[in-house]
Order: structure tokens, then C-alpha cells, then sequence
């Protein structure tokens, strides 16, 4: 005797080795013995042979009209063999009624289960919703055929293309853009990007790159809303001072001044003068909302996305010509020693006679040109002229304040490394496309105007980081417990020491119309330049303000993106100018090594840190000439070959210098992550959906 049995929701049939009342010993046809319940036993039979049975009511199920079925079935609770008898014949076989089972089990949109072999018809109309259900889902079946069909031919369908990006890095896996690129790469045996890129769905590098950027970044694009930008306080009192800026030209937001009084007094007072858009711009309001939400300016080679709409940050940029409201320090020191006699924050209206731009002006002012007033420079400007003096002054000045500042760091600021200025030929004003010719300038770190720029930044920065800790009134720092391996720079709301910079606290608050926490500084030094030790009560931020702590998380997280696309922009043009210029050779000194992957070398006159197998087991700082691979745009991603050793093994002062490596020197390129996963399963067939 034979049974065919329900277990864990499927059918099988087997002999029946022995028999009680409760259950039964079934032998199935792969020799395992399995102790089956009566009440899940649905049929007992002498013959055929249970694998014959099987597969013959198999066949049976699948011819089995379903459609017909549901009409002959009662309203009522029915069994599957009282069916198959209606449906087939009164004389059904057993071959029938088992076909009958697996048709009505494998239905549920037809045929509710009501128990062991027993079933109940749907309702008409909640039939109907299923059938158009697997209807619909068969047509978006075959859309992801046709369009997986598609790109396995090296066509992308505009669908896919566009929602490239959010198939790539932010997926809806059950729609069927992205379940045809799955099924297209499993088919074609390809990865989904090099798929798409074969498929034309990416036809530009840097455009795959921009719009990745702006997708996890500036998903509503770039606009700026229409917003009225409050004009800056008339009342202000007017600076007697003549005030300049230094800046590259290709900066609109102009932050920051400088102006020397008292030169030959013995006496001399810098003033440090930040442009003040928080005297107008107030916390809570639509363009504070706007600020907060961009969190700083972006840049990249050619093109920026500014934080504050141009419009609104001409009101109050330190242009030339104009006396516009600014936070001012003013730092008093003994002119001989460079002693601090006296320091004061004030709020006013600063003349701003002229924006130097040092691109233009590094070539006049060296540290010869202000260390020796006969040295002439033709075609030197008169504006330039006129300052030269303070300029000489500042200088001396600022080499005093690094040189103390490395006391504190406890070794010297290593500036082996120059600068890279990046220009683009041919996009103007507009959003570069990746086939503009690309220049790459070298420009030397600590050149005499950057170093008086930058030292005057860090005097404004940490002393108004102290007036703020000495007031009370909770600002945003940044500070690094010490130089050890490993420890990084954080933000905080505690005036803490900065090893990095050898000070003993140290805010952002030089660039207001650039970076948001500054603003959000401005704010607070301007309650301390009003209200001194009361400001603590009038402050838009009190102590321990958990929107301080938001507005920090938020920027780290913007701004360590941003970095990161402007040095990914950076690396594809350095990658461009090598393909422009026909560049197939490079000398790069050895700064680590990289495991399997080789060791990393760092380019000697360009900004490009690459992977370079054949340098295994030479020291840091060896000198090699490399032989460039292929460039891959998408990756960012070359590698070199080392074709000789350039430095003497056996004398070291030929060596290349070599800073401490940092993250960016790890982080060269490589594979692009991306959410696309080729084992996510293909879901609930279109004849059988997921309840």
C-alpha cells in the first residue's frame, strides 16, 4: 500500500511500512523512512508506483483550466477529490484527483486553503484584483526581459539611464530598472558598470562623477530659491584704515582684509578684517535655512557651487572701493619684538582700497622683493607699491608667529609639497563636461603672501576662539589632542588645544559667506563684541545648545564630501592632463608600501599619488622613473611599472623629501562601490506572487 502525504507544504508519496491509528512508517522512494500523521495522509493507493503517480498528476495539474475549475467549485468548503470529480469526471481516477490537489494547491488566488486537501474559491471580486496583479506583473516582467535583452546588446533604454544613479547608489531593488540591469549582467556575465558603461548609459566619465555627486549631494540641483538678502546695519561706525585683501583670482567670496597702522612708532596695530554677513543675516531665517542646508562652498577645478546665492554674497564681500560692515581684530605689537601689547574686536565699516590677487603676484612679491626695497620689479603695480612697507612688516611678522607655533608643535611645518592650481579651457562660467583643456601650475607652499594670509587667519581664528571660552559663549573649534599617529583633528564646542597648529584653541570664523560653522561664529563673537561679559545671555547659541552639536555633525559629514569630490575632480584632471599631453613616463619618489597591490609613489610634478608594482623593498623616499598604464576615468585609477632607480641605494641626500603620508595618500582610487548586488534574488515568479 502506498501514500501521498503533505509535508511542510509540499506533496510526497511513498510505501507504507506500517500503520496505526495516529500516524503511520512511510518509506519514501529514496530509501528515508519518515513517520507521517493520519491526518496529513490525503491518498492511499495499490497502484501505480508513487514516482509514477507523481509525475503523471504533475502533468495533469498543468493542464488543469483554472478558470473552469473555480466555476464548478462550490461557495461552500470543498475536498480536492469532490472537485476533480465535478471538473473531470464522477469516475475520476486517482492520477486525476491528485492532479486536482497540486492545480488547486498551487492557486491560492483561485483557491484558499481551509485545511489538509480541503480548499474555499475566492470571492469573485478579490479574484479579479489577483489575476490583474499577475497580469500586471507578467507585463513588468517582460519589460525587465526586454530592457535586460536590451542592454546585454549594448543599448541602455532611456528608463535605465535615467535613473542611472539611483540604480547604482540608492536602489528601489524592487523596481524593474534595476531588476533589468541585475538579470542583464548575470546573462551578459558582465559587471553592472562595465555593463552600462558598454550599454551607453554612461557616455561621460566626468558627467558620471557630477551627477553621482550631485545625486548623493545636491539631489534638487544647485538653484538657489528667490530670497531677499537683508542689506547691511548704516550705523556702523567707519574704519580709519586702508584695508587690502589677498586672494587667488579666482575667488568671488571675499572673506578677509588686512590693514597696518603705526609703522615706525614702535607700535604697530595688524588689522585682521572679516567680511560680517551676520550682522545681517539672522539666525532662523530663510537665508540662514539656506546656509545650514549647504553647509559651505564647494569647490572643484573650473567650477564652484558657492553656499550663499552670488547675489547675496555681493552685499556683503570685502570688494574693493566699497567700506563694507566687518568684524575687525585689531592686534597691537611691540614693533621691535613682536610682543602682543593689547588685542580688540571691533564692528564696523571697512575701506577696502584694493583685492591683490596673489597668482598675479608672487612672481613681484618674494621674500627678496620684501626684504630689500632696491630690488625693482618691472611692471609692478602702484597699489602694490604703496603697501610694500606693510607688507615687509607683515611678513617678519608672520614668520615670528610660525616660528613660535612650532615651538608649541614641537617640530617645524613641512611644506616639501607645493601647491597645484588646476585651470580649464572652455566652459567659462559654466558646469565643465570633461573635454576642456586642462592647465596645472605648480606653486611653491609658504610663499610670502600665502604666509601672511594664513598667519592672520590663525591669529583671528584662535584669539577670537579664546574671547569666546573667556565670555562663556559656546563656539565651534577645532582642535587635535597631539601629534602621535592616529590622531585626527575634531570638531568640537570646547575650547581645546590644536597640536597641528601649536595654539591653544582655535575657531573657524574667517570665512563666514564660505563655510557655515563660521557664520554660526560670527554670531557669537559679534554677541561678545556687543554685550563682553553678558554675552552669554544674549548669544543665538547657549552652552551646551544641542543644535551646536547637530550643526557640527551635519558639517563634517558635508564637508568631508565635498573635500572628497574636489580631490576625486582634481585627480580625473591630473589623469586628463596626462591623456592631453601624451604624458607616458613619470619620476615619483616611493612614500609606502602597498601590500599586494605594490608600493605607493607620489608624481614629482604633479599632484598624483598612483599604485607602482617593481618598487617592492626600496626605502622611502627613493627616486623612480615610472611607466604609466592605462587610465581608467571612471575609477580615477592608473598604475606604473618602475622602469629604473633614478637616486644612488648607497647616498641618501639624493632622496626625494617625503611628508608624513595621510588618508587622501591611502585613499588612491579604485573599485566604485556600488549598491547593485548580483545575488539579489529575482522574487516571487509572475504565476506565483509573495503573499
Amino acid at each position: 500500500m502506498h501514500a501521498l502525504f503533505e509535508d511542510a507544504g509540499k506533496f510526497l508519496a511513498g510505501r507504507i511500512l506500517s500503520e496505526a491509528d495516529a500516524s503511520s512508517q512511510i518509506e519514501l522512494g529514496t530509501g528515508k523512512r519518515v513517520k507521517v500523521k493520519a491526518a496529513a495522509i490525503l491518498l492511499k493507493f495499490d497502484k501505480p508506483e508513487p514516482a509514477a503517480l507523481m509525475a503523471e498528476a504533475e502533468s495533469i495539474a498543468a493542464d488543469v483550466e483554472l478558470d473552469l475549475a473555480w466555476e464548478f467549485a462550490p461557495e461552500e468548503e470543498f475536498g480536492f477529490a469532490d472537485i476533480a470529480r465535478d471538473y473531470f469526471s464522477e469516475s475520476a481516477p486517482l492520477a486525476q484527483q491528485a492532479g486536482m490537489l497540486f492545480a488547486l494547491y498551487g492557486a491560492p488566488h483561485y483557491f484558499r486553503r481551509a485545511g489538509k486537501g480541503r480548499f474555499k474559491k475566492a470571492p469573485a471580486e478579490i479574484l479579479q484584483q489577483a489575476l490583474a496583479a499577475i497580469e500586471k506583473k507578467k507585463q513588468i516582467q517582460a519589460q525587465i526581459d526586454g530592457w535586460a535583452q536590451e542592454l546585454a546588446g549594448g543599448s541602455c533604454p532611456q528608463p535605465i539611464r535615467e535613473q542611472l544613479y539611483k540604480i547604482l547608489f540608492r536602489p528601489d531593488k524592487n523596481a524593474p530598472e534595476y531588476k533589468a540591469v541585475v538579470e542583464a549582467s548575470r546573462s551578459a556575465q558582465k559587471a553592472p558598470l562595465d555593463l552600462l558603461q558598454a550599454s551607453g548609459a554612461i557616455d561621460s566619465a566626468y558627467q558620471f562623477h557630477w551627477q553621482r555627486f550631485l545625486f548623493d549631494n545636491f539631489p534638487k540641483g544647485t538653484g538657489f530659491p528667490q530670497l531677499t538678502a537683508p542689506q547691511p546695519p548704516q550705523d556702523l561706525p567707519l574704519a580709519e584704515v586702508q584695508a587690502y585683501s589677498i586672494d587667488d583670482s579666482m575667488t568671488t567670496e571675499i572673506d578677509d582684509a588686512l590693514s597696518v597702522q603705526g609703522l615706525g612708532s614702535g607700535k604697530v596695530t595688524l588689522g585682521i578684517h572679516i567680511a560680517a554677513p551676520g550682522l545681517a543675516i539672522q539666525p532662523g531665517s530663510e537665508l540662514d535655512k539656506l546656509g545650514r542646508h549647504r553647509l559651505s562652498t564647494v569647490y572643484m577645478p573650473g567650477y564652484k557651487i558657492t553656499m550663499l546665492p552670488d547675489e547675496v554674497v555681493q552685499i556683503y564681500t570685502l570688494d574693493e572701493g566699497r567700506a563694507n560692515p566687518a568684524v575687525s581684530l585689531y592686534v597691537t605689537y611691540d614693533e621691535a619684538t613682536f610682543e602682543v601689547l593689547a588685542k580688540e574686536t571691533k564692528l564696523e565699516r571697512v575701506p577696502v582700497v584694493t583685492n591683490f590677487r596673489h597668482d598675479k603676484l608672487d612672481h613681484i612679491v618674494t621674500e627678496d622683493w620684501l626684504s630689500d626695497s632696491s630690488i625693482q620689479v618691472e611692471n609692478t603695480p602702484q597699489s602694490l607699491l604703496d603697501v610694500r612697507e606693510q607688507l615687509t612688516f607683515l611678513h617678519k611678522l608672520a614668520k615670528h608667529l610660525k616660528a613660535q607655533r612650532e615651538v608649541v608643535r614641537g617640530k617645524p611645518e613641512n611644506f616639501s609639497r607645493p601647491d597645484y592650481s588646476f585651470r580649464l579651457e572652455g566652459n567659462g562660467d559654466d558646469v565643465p563636461n570633461g573635454s576642456e583643456k586642462v592647465s596645472i601650475t605648480v606653486r611653491k607652499r609658504g610663499a610670502a603672501l600665502d604666509l601672511i594670509v594664513a598667519e592672520a587667519a590663525i591669529v583671528a581664528n584662535s584669539s577670537w576662539g579664546q574671547l569666546l571660552a573667556d565670555c562663556g559663549v559656546p563656539g565651534i573649534y577645532r582642535s587635535q589632542a597631539s601629534l602621535a599617529p592616529g590622531v585626527k583633528v575634531r570638531m568640537s564646542t570646547k575650547a581645546l588645544p590644536h597640536a597641528g597648529i601649536g595654539v591653544k584653541s582655535y575657531s573657524w570664523a574667517t570665512s563666514p559667506l564660505r563655510r557655515y560653522v563660521d557664520l554660526v561664529n560670527q554670531w557669537q563673537i559679534i554677541a561678545c563684541a556687543r554685550h563682553g561679559a553678558t554675552a552669554a545671555l544674549v548669544a543665538p547659541f547657549k552652552p551646551k545648545d544641542a543644535e551646536l552639536f547637530g550643526i557640527i555633525s551635519s558639517f563634517d559629514g558635508a564637508y568631508s564630501a565635498y573635500n572628497g569630490y574636489q580631490a576625486g575632480m582634481e585627480r580625473f584632471w591630473t589623469l586628463k592632463y596626462l591623456e592631453q599631453n601624451a604624458i607616458t613616463e613619470l619620476d615619483c619618489a616611493v612614500i609606502k608600501d602597498n601590500g599586494p597591490g605594490g608600493m605607493l609613489a607620489r608624481a614629482d610634478t604633479l599632484p598624483l599619488v598612483i599604485s607602482v608594482l617593481g618598487a617592492q623593498n626600496l626605502p622611502r623616499g627613493a627616486r623612480v622613473r615610472v611607466k604609466l598604464g592605462e587610465i581608467d576615468e571612471i575609477t580615477l585609477d592608473i598604475h606604473g611599472t618602475v622602469l629604473e632607480r633614478l637616486d644612488n641605494p648607497d647616498d641618501s641626500s639624493d632622496d626625494a623629501p617625503v611628508d608624513e603620508v595621510s588618508d587622501e595618500d591611502d585613499n588612491v582610487a579604485g573599485p566604485i562601490a556600488i549598491a547593485v548586488d548580483m545575488n539579489d534574488s529575482e522574487g516571487a515568479s509572475a504565476d506565483n506572487p509573495a503573499p
